[in-house]
């Protein structure tokens, strides 16, 4: 078992042995084979026991729920904390892409910060490798070019090899760390070696001027050049020319125009600097991709393009975590889900996996329910035998009694065999068993998600549609453009819009201007807004999260049950707040204890929803409700909105989210599972059902009706994509 290693509240141990792949420095095989692996932080374990396999060239998608520990798991990766991970390979982490700052080679170019230049330099400058070399290049080429002092290049080589040298020296040191035993006694040896490596470097660094021989000179001007030859060899390797062609595909994919690209990094939001770091991640040659949330901020298109480029990386092993179902289900050769402190692998994907899990506790559990039946009429057949028997003194009853006690035993448990066929004992359960079968194990399912609120509105008085734009144009002050043009959109009870679109098209300001001004809204400049009297309209916003974290800054003991007794302002008591809060997944010491300041992303988002439904709303606009939400957090929710009876306006990119809610299938049928499902569903709902409703794109400041949906828009962004390629 290898040494456990802390860093930052995290520990990690593995099993690792003299055999074990990280025994030796340079691996021909690029796989992570980690056994016996434990995580914690803060004293909690997120795995124990666990084993971790990585094939190479596989995607992977990392599922589970919020605070199971995903994020967690892949920075103690990239950060080289999982002992029995290889050294060599090259590990990079969604948000890691910083500058080549390090290195004193050129002073001009260390004291160069990563925020100047331009969208496209600071892509390209967030490969360290790439930007590493470039610098070493210019700088011996540089002196090889002084032909005034032949001293030049020989003090660019020594001051190269002594940082080569150090660095070197670095690595190792962490590598006698974390080995024990003969390795960590040869690991600390060599660990030695370089010191005085770097020591024999630094002396020959500062060794005078008038000391340096001539054919120490000589020596010193062909390792330079032989330097920059290798150098100018692992460019090339590593395609250094098309960089800047790469890393202009990779920006037009994630959304950035030609001119953004060219428009210097600091002024970018914050927003389109997370796409900025996506592609810096998406740029660099990695042997291990990971991509924590990839698709947070993006839209379709991006998204979609996004889909296309990690599946061609045919070359490179990728670990995502993603909330977006239909990414997830597009990207995973194989699963990995953490639940219960443990990894659990499954050739396939989300979809999939749910699918089968569903179908094999469905089978195992009818099994047992059909065995037990059969065993309660076979005991008690037993019963009235041996009774019969005791009665009569008939020996030939007691024969029957032991005969079907040996039936019993033999027929109790698993009836499938290990291919799939009848179960027979000689060829099924080889060894010494307590019982002649298997038992039936059924598999421990996750308690089910909550998310329930009240989902029918109050009756309005008189009839009418709750929203009606007519007409309607909306530009903000000193715009070039106006951002929505003659806009028409009626909205009636009950009904289901779908808003798609370019993040910046308008989507944002269209919500605006159907809360109105009255409810923190906007109000046209051209054109009519008119509003049910007697409609009560609540929007879920994409800033909503942000809301509650300034607050809980503001008050570090406010609790989602204070800030809910404020909201309802005596409209409901204690008990039927906590009940509210409950059906939402904040139940007990959580609403009343927890902070709001410390609560997880995803229970911001109950709260923020808390806050609206407390009474059914008329019309509940949700803007991007799911940036936060794990996919089981997802999933409860579209339940829940299936069978919301008010009127509903979805603003989001997610595929699922739209095609179930807005658009009326099933949020079963992704999953493969039979009509059973939906006819449970529409039995949960008590006969109520939405009817479908309609998806619109907004282009160009125009509501446009999308025929054919969310699977139109995704082929509409495929052909947008399809033009710029997908380029490694």
């Amino acid at each position: 078992m290898a040494p456990k290693k802390q860093t930052e509240g995290i520990v990690v141990s593995a099993q690792q042995s003299r055999f074990h792949v990280d025994a030796t420095d340079t691996p021909t095989s690029k796989e992570v084979d980690i056994k016996d692996l434990t995580l914690s932080i803060g004293g909690r374990d997120l795995l124990s026991h666990a084993t971790l396999t990585l094939r190479e060239n596989h995607h992977y998608v990392l599922a589970g729920r919020n605070g199971t520990g995903k994020s967690t798991l892949l920075r103690a990766l990239a950060q080289g904390r999982i002992p029995g991970v290889p050294w060599s390979l090259r590990i990079l982490l969604l948000g890691q892409t910083d500058a080549v700052n390090d290195t004193s080679l050129d002073d001009s170019l260390a004291k160069l910060s990563f925020d100047d230049g331009t969208v496209l330099e600071h892509v390209m400058r967030s490969d360290a490798s790439r930007e590493r070399a470039l610098i070493e290049a210019k700088y011996l080429s540089d002196a090889l070019d002084d032909a005034k002092d032949p001293l030049t290049v020989v003090r660019a080589i020594r001051k190269l090899t002594h940082e080569r040298l150090v660095r070197a020296h670095d690595e190792m040191a962490k590598i006698a760390a974390r080995r024990s035993g003969a390795r960590g006694a040869k690991a600390r040896k060599e660990l030695i070696a370089a010191e005085q490596r770097v020591a024999a470097a630094a002396l020959l660094l500062a060794e005078p001027a008038a000391d340096i021989a001539a054919d120490a000179i000589q020596v010193d001007t062909r390792r330079a050049v032989d330097t920059l030859a290798e150098i100018q060899a692992s460019l090339d390797a590593m395609d250094a020319a098309s960089a800047e062609t790469r890393a202009r595909t990779v920006l037009l994919g994630l959304g950035f125009s030609a001119e953004a690209i060219l428009r210097p990094y600091k002024t970018l939001s914050g927003g389109w600097r997370t796409r900025c770091s996506l592609a810096s991640a998406l740029f660099q040659k990695v042997d291990i991709l990971l991509l924590d949330e990839c698709t947070n901020f993006l839209d379709l298109p991006a998204i979609v393009w996004l889909q296309g480029f990690v599946q061609s990386l045919t070359d490179t092993t990728v670990v995502v975590i993603t909330h977006d179902r239909d990414f997830a289900d597009a990207v995973a050769d194989e699963l990995l889900v953490l639940r219960q402190q443990s990894l659990e692998h499954f050739n396939g994907n989300l979809s999939l996996y749910e699918h089968e899990r569903h179908a094999k506790t469905k089978h195992l559990t009818r099994m047992q329910a059909a065995q037990d039946k059969k065993t309660k009429h076979i005991e008690s057949s037993i019963s009235n035998a041996l009774s019969a028997a005791k009665r009569t003194g008939d020996d030939k009853k007691l024969k029957q009694v032991a005969s079907r006690r040996k039936k019993l035993e033999e027929r109790t448990g698993l009836e499938v065999g290990l291919k799939g066929g009848r179960f027979k004992l000689n060829r099924d359960l080889l060894g010494h068993h307590l019982s002649r079968r298997n038992a039936i194990d059924i598999p421990n399912a996750d308690p089910l998600v909550r998310i329930a609120f009240p989902t029918e509105p109050p009756e309005l008085r008189f009839p009418g549609a709750l929203v009606a734009l007519e007409k309607v144009s909306f530009g903000y002050p000193h715009a070039k453009a106006p951002t929505l043009v003659d806009v028409d959109l009626v909205i009636h009870p009950g009904e289901r819009i779908g808003i798609a679109g370019l993040n910046g098209s308008g989507k944002s300001t269209l919500v605006g201007l159907v809360v109105g001004a009255d409810h923190g809204g906007l109000r046209p400049t051209k054109g009519t807004v008119t509003r049910h009297t007697r409609a009560r309209v609540e929007c879920f916003s994409q800033h909503a999260v942000e809301a509650l974290e300034e607050r809980g800054r503001a008050e570090p003991e406010l609790t989602a049950l204070r800030e809910m007794m404020q909201v309802v302002a005596g409209a409901m008591s204690e008990q039927e707040v906590r009940g509210l809060l409950g059906g939402l997944g904040l139940p007990g010491k959580i609403a009343s204890d927890v902070p709001v300041a410390a609560l997880s992303g995803g229970q911001k988002v109950r709260l923020a929803l808390a806050k609206l439904v407390y009474t059914a709303p008329h019309l509940l606009v949700l803007d991007e409700v799911t940036t936060h939400l794990d996919s089981d957090t997802v999933l409860a929710l579209v339940e829940t909105l299936k069978q919301y009876q008010g009127a509903l306006l979805i603003i989001t990119h997610d595929r699922f989210l739209m095609r179930c809610v807005v658009e009326g299938e099933s949020p079963h049928e992704s999953t493969g599972d039979s009509d059973e499902e939906s006819e449970d569903e529409d039995a949960d709902r008590g006969g109520w059902q939405a009817k479908p409703g309609v998806v619109y794109r907004l282009l160009k400041g125009q509501l446009k009706l999308l025929n054919g949906g969310m699977r139109k828009y995704e082929a509409i962004a495929e052909k947008a994509n399809g033009k710029l390629g997908v380029l490694k």
